[in-house]
């Protein structure tokens, strides 16, 4: 399993080497990336979405949804205590902004317009994620996730 727990933020120097700048944007400024011109929108392959600097699980494409938005959205997080909801008032809106826990990372924001069960919509940056897909759970150490794969393909096969 991942140590993301312990995670150490790096240096904003650090980060800008490792990340592109659209990454570095979404995740540390706040930006919000082009709809329908990211690499996890239309992303229909089973695995888990990461935190793209700590690598703390998010979002499970066992709860994504086509919200035709163009962003990633999912019905709820992967593990809970891995987001945090703030009150975003920018822009004259009054939003919930969706962060990462360890990493303090930019995320997207999250609205009550989703489909059932949760009826919310986790809307997020592609820029701020990392896909790992279903195969690469165990090599990644993500194991503990795989599980839900096998039993969700079970109840569908």
């Amino acid at each position: 399993m991942k140590d993301y727990k312990n995670f150490q933020k790096p240096s904003e120097t650090e980060l800008k080497a490792k990340l592109t700048p659209e990454q570095f944007d979404v995740t540390q400024r706040g930006g919000t990336e082009c709809s329908f011109r990211n690499p996890f929108h239309d992303n229909h392959d089973a695995g888990i979405y990461v935190d793209i600097i700590s690598g703390e699980p998010l979002f499970s494409s066992l709860d994504k949804f086509d919200s035709g938005t163009g962003w990633p959205s999912f019905t709820r997080p992967l593990q809970a205590e891995n987001v945090k909801n703030l009150v975003d008032s920018k822009f004259g809106m009054r939003r919930t902004e969706v962060r990462s826990t360890h990493a303090d990372s930019h995320l997207g924001h999250v609205f009550d317009d989703g489909p059932a069960p949760t009826r919310m919509r986790y809307c997020m940056n592609s820029a701020a994620m990392r896909f790992i897909p279903v195969d690469q759970l165990e090599p990644e150490g993500y194991a503990e996730f795989a599980a839900a794969f096998k039993t969700a393909s079970e109840s569908h096969g």
